[in-house]
This record gives C-alpha cells, sequence and structure tokens, in this order.
C-alpha cells in the first residue's frame, strides 16, 4: 500500500471516528501523523513544522477577548438592547436575530458562542409572539453562521491562514460578504416558507407588551470598558491590520489587570476542544500534502467533477461530511488546502479558487442547523415548553441534513453559474 493511501485512510478514519464518538479529532489527528510518518520515514521536526502557530494565536486570542465579554454579561446586554428595540414588530423579529447574530459573531466569538447566547431568549420570543420555532431557530441560526467567516472571526481566521500560504491575499471580505449573501438567502427561504409573511397580516397581539416586558439594566463600569475594548479590537484589526491574536491577547490581558472580568472563567469557557481540533487536523493534512495524500484525495474528488460542477459536488461533500463532523475542525482545514489541486485536477481555470473556498466554507456551516450539531442542539435546547420538542426535533434534522444538497445547489448557482463570488 502507497504512502499517499496510508495518509488518506488516516485522514478519513479520523473523520469516521469524529462522526461516530465524543472523541476529539485534533487529538487522534495528532496520534495519527506520528504514526504515519513513522511508515514514511517522514522527521518528527517536518511534522512538527505543519503546526499552524499563526492560527492558534489567532483562535485562542480572539476567543480569550470575547469569552471575558461574555463572562462579564457585555454579549448579553447588546442582545437584549436590540431586541427590546423592535419596538412589537414581529414580523422583523426573526431578521432582528439574524443581523444581531452575524455582527456580534463577526467580531470573533464564532456561532456556536452566538448561538448560546441568543438562543434561549430567541426561542422563548418566539414561542410568546407566535412566531414558528423551526424558522426563528433556522434564520437566528444562520446570521451566527453568516458571521463565522469575518476576518476576525474563528472560521475567517482559518480559511486565511490557510490561503496565505497560497498566496491568496486579502480575500476575508469577498468570503464574508459571500456568506452574508448566501445565508440571507437561504434564511429568507426559510422565513417565507414556515410562515414570515403572515407575520405582516396579524394583529400586535400583545406582542408590543411581550417585548415591552424585557428588562435591561445600563451597561455598567465594566461592561462598558469592555466594549471600549471590543471596539478597539474590531478597528485595529480591520482597519489597522493589526495582529488579531496578539492584539486580542493585548486588550483582554489589559481587561483582566483592571479585574473587568473573571479572567479564570473566562480562560475555562475558550473552547479548547475546538482549537486542538484546528490545528491538530491541520498538522495531519500538511503532512498529507508533504507525501501526496492531499492530491489523491482531490483525485478522487475531481473523478466526479467537471470545470462547471466543480463548486457544485466538493460543497455537496462538504456539507455531508460537516452534518456529523466539525466544520471548524474538519471541513475548513481538510478541504480549503485542496482547493487547488482540485481545479487543477479538473482542467478549471485558477481564477475559480474563491468561488470554490466560498462554496466550501458556505456549504460546510449550512448543515449546522441540525439538531445533531452543537448551533442547531442549542436552539432545540431552548424551545419553549408549549413547542413540540418531537417535531421541531425532526423538522430541524430533516433541514439541517437536506442543506447538503440545497446549499451545493444555491452555491453552485451564485459562484458558479452566476459568477458572483
Amino acid at each position: 500500500m502507497s504512502l499517499p493511501v496510508i495518509s488518506l485512510i488516516a485522514l478519513l478514519f479520523a473523520i469516521v471516528i469524529s462522526c461516530v464518538t465524543t472523541l476529539n479529532i485534533g487529538t487522534l489527528s495528532l496520534g495519527l501523523s506520528l504514526l504515519v510518518s513513522y511508515i514514511g520515514g517522514v522527521k518528527i521536526s517536518e511534522v512538527i513544522k505543519g503546526y499552524p502557530t499563526n492560527i492558534f494565536l489567532m483562535l485562542a486570542g480572539s476567543t480569550y477577548l470575547f469569552a471575558l465579554a461574555q463572562v462579564n454579561g457585555t454579549l448579553e446586554k447588546i442582545v437584549k438592547y436590540t431586541i427590546k428595540g423592535v419596538r412589537g414588530n414581529t414580523a422583523l423579529l426573526p431578521f432582528i436575530f439574524f443581523f444581531l447574530a452575524f455582527i456580534l459573531s463577526s467580531m470573533g466569538p464564532g456561532p456556536t458562542v452566538i448561538a448560546a447566547l441568543m438562543a434561549p431568549m430567541a426561542m422563548l420570543l418566539a414561542e410568546e409572539v407566535g412566531i414558528s420555532p423551526l424558522m426563528m431557530s433556522i434564520v437566528a441560526g444562520n446570521g451566527g453562521q453568516a458571521g463565522s467567516m469575518s476576518p476576525i472571526a474563528i472560521g475567517g481566521i482559518i480559511t486565511t491562514g490557510i490561503t496565505a500560504k497560497m498566496g491568496l491575499t486579502n480575500i476575508g471580505w469577498k468570503l464574508w460578504l459571500n456568506m452574508l449573501i448566501t445565508y440571507f438567502i437561504i434564511s429568507l427561504i426559510a422565513y417565507i416558507l414556515f410562515g414570515g409573511l403572515r407575520l405582516f397580516k396579524k394583529g400586535d397581539g400583545g406582542q408590543r407588551e411581550t417585548l415591552a416586558r424585557i428588562q435591561v439594566e445600563p451597561f455598567d463600569h465594566n461592561q462598558l470598558i469592555t466594549l471600549l475594548g471590543i471596539i478597539i479590537f474590531v478597528v485595529g484589526a480591520l482597519a489597522f491590520k493589526m495582529d488579531v491574536g496578539l492584539g486580542a491577547f493585548l486588550i483582554g490581558s489589559i481587561l483582566s489587570f483592571f479585574k473587568v472580568a473573571d479572567e479564570g472563567k473566562a480562560i475555562k469557557q475558550m473552547p479548547w476542544g475546538a482549537i486542538l481540533f484546528v490545528c491538530g487536523v491541520t498538522v495531519l493534512i500538511n503532512l498529507m500534502g508533504q507525501i501526496g495524500g492531499m492530491d489523491l484525495f482531490a483525485s478522487l474528488i475531481a473523478r466526479f467533477s467537471t470545470p462547471f460542477t466543480i463548486t457544485l459536488v466538493a460543497g455537496f461533500i462538504a456539507g455531508l461530511i460537516s452534518a456529523y463532523a466539525s466544520t471548524t475542525g474538519v471541513i475548513l482545514p481538510a478541504f480549503i488546502p485542496m482547493a487547488p489541486m482540485l481545479l487543477e485536477k479538473v482542467g478549471a481555470p485558477p481564477s475559480e479558487l474563491l468561488a470554490l473556498i466560498s462554496a466550501i466554507a458556505v456549504c460546510g456551516f449550512m448543515t449546522d442547523m441540525s439538531p445533531l450539531s452543537t448551533t442547531g442542539a442549542l436552539y432545540y435546547a431552548n424551545a419553549g415548553p408549549k413547542t413540540d420538542k418531537q417535531k421541531l426535533f425532526r423538522d430541524m434534522l430533516i433541514w439541517g441534513l437536506s442543506m447538503s444538497v440545497v446549499g451545493a445547489i444555491v452555491s453552485w448557482i451564485y459562484f458558479s453559474v452566476f459568477h458572483l463570488a
């Protein structure tokens, strides 16, 4: 058995194990990297060079800063003030949640953190004002996913870190915009399908009173300082090209020094499992790239593709795997590095690289509203007491799994048919 085949089997084994067990695929990938290196005679020093130090610093730094903001209640108050400002316009409430989740997720915490923050209020309000819980969970959840490819968000950090090694720079804004547009389209479809238009025809029915009852205390001194720190971070990273990871650590350390938030609790809330996920898989992917495993993987996918359908096929496979495995931990580190090879294998021009990467990212996150995924599970778990939980679970599962097909088709039409990437 050739070394590329062995390395590909190692990757597929890790993906399958992550789908059927709770084992962290990052730790498994690091262990498999050692085995593959022994078999292939690759020096351990070469394997360790594949550890993505820059991605680790960016992920750890940004999640550290926003964990501080979550611990001291800053993010929660931003949400409550925004919802209170709807002033009874119930029909607009799902998209208020969409854009609020998009903005907050774009600032860096990631869609899972935003889902944990917003799901309790979104699902409770949906029940109280008569909005379909399925529609609310999809639209609000998609908002968080749409922001996940911001240049300073976890998904964006991973992707731009990988594409920078390809010589593809300054694409973060385009990826972010592509995510927003495609997820807004999908959310609009869900809004129409599940009763959104009927909300415009309904009377007030006490909704204004329900929204008015939301109690929000003013930002306290520590929360105002935290808000200022977040603003400095966002402006510094986006406008002045401040290093995302080190800048977040600097601002977060200053906030912790002045006791603005409990640093110990914040560090415990950081998604260490996800960070290990990403870094471990990246080491295995880099090793596969050295010994021909990624080239073999790309060849297998290319057999079912043409230059015109490569976004469709790659998007579908990414979405299908993501329904059972982590998007940030598996799909982005495994599929993004393979994109140039896929284009070469099917004979597509290099100009299609951004379209292919966008399709992989969009489809990878699209299935995350399944109740089997973390984001979907958070919305499902927070459904109100009057909601038929069994029906909601079934409907969310059908929606989530169907997105591997629907997301691939929408991405193909948007990126390949109309060339809007």
